[in-house]
């Protein structure tokens, strides 16, 4: 089931210019081939596209516009409350991914109405801003996209909580994922001493560091902003900024509010092995590190799906063990 009206529409609603930061290669679902030429980077509606391609090709049954708002445990079964109806069933795969809204710091409240704010999940391309500076907050891989195709027709501030490393997208000719899959590290798991230190370290900024624009001024880098007051925000060393367009380039936040079960955790988040809950028979699939590094990445997300297809096959043979010894 899924809330939108069409299969990949979560893609199409990112900003115009959006690429992926892996190649078409390392896009691929199990059983079809992203539809791009080799080391090319795909942009959000060829990801749409691919998705809608990838459920027709495969016939399966999709249930569009049906957003879900409530699952619990009935008799023996899930019951799954939909805005339209009640449904039921044995298993459940909950695969929303961990992203499910804006998360945007308290300080936004502090500025004035006259200051544009948007999250980045609501930019679309300069055109659709207004003329003059803009701040980005947010120094992630979408952060420092937006600010880079802004700052090539205005002034950019881009405010960082830290600096980030940046990884240039190939090395010595081969694709950065070429060689994060050769050596393992796509396969590094989450619960082995090498992927706990990974976990608590793993945010890089893939692309080439913007030198032109930031010596041209065009891009000013800053750092944390701690505060704000009408049209004014103000960061970690003092320095204080005007602004009339802000752009919150913060991340997303988690809502599980509507699993009525006892499978999340004290921070609201699931709790689980291998995307196998706590409750039997419920699941959860495109968490980040969710086994490995690249369990939240398109192209790995299959070898997940594969290992819950497998537990679903057992939980059915238990539940039909069970009933044959009733």
């Amino acid at each position: 089931m899924d809330g939108a009206a069409a299969v990949g529409s979560s893609w199409r609603e990112h900003w115009d210019s959006l690429q992926l930061f892996t190649p078409a290669q390392y896009n691929a679902l199990p059983g079809l081939p992203f539809p791009q030429p080799a080391d090319t980077y795909p942009g959000k509606d060829e990801v749409a596209d691919y998705l809608q391609e990838y459920a027709a090709r495969f016939a399966m049954p999709v249930r569009l516009s049906t957003r879900v708002t409530g699952l619990k445990r009935g008799r023996g079964e899930f019951l799954i409350e939909t805005e339209g109806a009640q449904l039921s069933a044995e298993q459940v795969v909950v695969a929303t991914g961990p992203f499910h809204g804006p998360s945007i710091p308290d300080l936004a409240r502090d500025l004035s109405p006259e200051v544009r704010q948007l999250h980045s999940s609501g930019y679309l391309n300069p055109e659709a801003l207004s003329t003059g500076a803009v701040l980005v907050v947010g120094g992630g891989n979408s952060g420092a996209q937006i600010a880079q195709e802004l700052a090539a027709s205005r002034q950019v501030y881009l405010s960082q909580g830290r600096r980030l490393p940046v990884v240039p997208p190939r090395l010595w000719g081969r694709s950065l994922f070429w060689w994060l899959e050769t050596l393992g590290v796509t396969k590094v798991p989450a619960d082995s001493a090498l992927g706990r230190r990974m976990r608590g370290n793993d945010d890089v900024v893939i692309g080439a560091r913007p030198r032109e624009l930031l010596r041209a001024g065009r891009l000013v880098l800053l750092p944390r902003a701690v505060g704000a007051g009408g049209g004014v925000v103000v960061f970690a060393d003092g320095r204080r900024l005007a602004v009339s367009t802000v752009i919150w380039a913060t991340g997303y936040r988690s809502d599980y509010g509507w699993l009525d079960l006892p499978v999340l955790d004290a921070e609201g988040q699931p709790v689980h092995r291998r995307g196998v809950s706590t409750a039997a028979g419920l699941y959860f699939l495109g968490l980040r590190w969710q086994h490995t590094t690249g369990s939240a990445l398109l192209g790995w997300v299959g070898h997940d799906a594969a290992f819950i297809a497998e537990q679903i096959v057992k939980q059915r043979e238990r539940l039909s063990a069970a009933v044959g010894v009733l």
